[in-house]
């Protein structure tokens, strides 16, 4: 169920009307209130319809679930899967945990940077990329690691970012 209350906000790139995503989202609302625990749940599914966490979407959740906003608010704060800002179609993460640090983890991230025009925590002008930051992929003996989306990118070098990132630009594509 929770897996189709989140598809059901996806339109294949079609604007979903607000009222339609808020109606939805006040099914779960009723369906949480009052479970321990329920918040969560709930901001993840809202991230889910919306693609983000909007002010009036946390402030539609603190009601519908009598809390107060400085409480939701908290809590989308404190951790870093959720967003109050949009994002891009693919979101890369930078690892810089310690083996991908030493191993140039913070150049590959200068490069992308300086690549994309952005800085940690933005989305490019079109809609393509966000950057985030992470600590470990698991991924150590191959550092430094990135991740696009699902797929990790391991061993990178500053001077690959552009060839690594031209697959998931569809408008490089369509040009092509």
């Amino acid at each position: 169920m929770l897996d189709e209350v989140i598809n059901a906000g996806c339109s294949c790139g079609n604007k979903v009307d607000d009222e339609i995503l808020l109606s939805r989202l006040d099914e779960i609302l009723v369906e949480y209130r009052y479970k321990d625990g329920g918040l969560i749940p709930v901001l993840q599914i809202a991230q889910g319809l919306f693609g983000y966490l909007p002010e009036h979407v946390l402030r539609h959740i603190a009601k519908g679930m009598d809390k107060p906003y400085s409480e939701v608010a908290g809590v989308v704060g404190f951790y870093s899967f959720f967003s109050t800002q949009p994002r891009g179609e693919n979101v890369i993460r930078v690892c810089l945990g310690t083996a991908c640090y030493v191993r140039g983890g913070k150049q590959v991230l200068d490069s992308i940077k300086k690549e994309l025009a952005i800085d940690v925590g933005e989305t490019t002008e079109d809609k393509v990329f966000s950057l985030e930051i992470a600590r470990c992929f698991g991924a150590c003996g191959l550092a430094p690691a990135i991740m696009i989306n699902d797929d990790v990118h391991q061993r990178v070098k500053p001077a690959r970012i552009k060839q690594i990132l031209a697959p998931y630009n569809k408008s490089e594509l369509e040009e092509a």
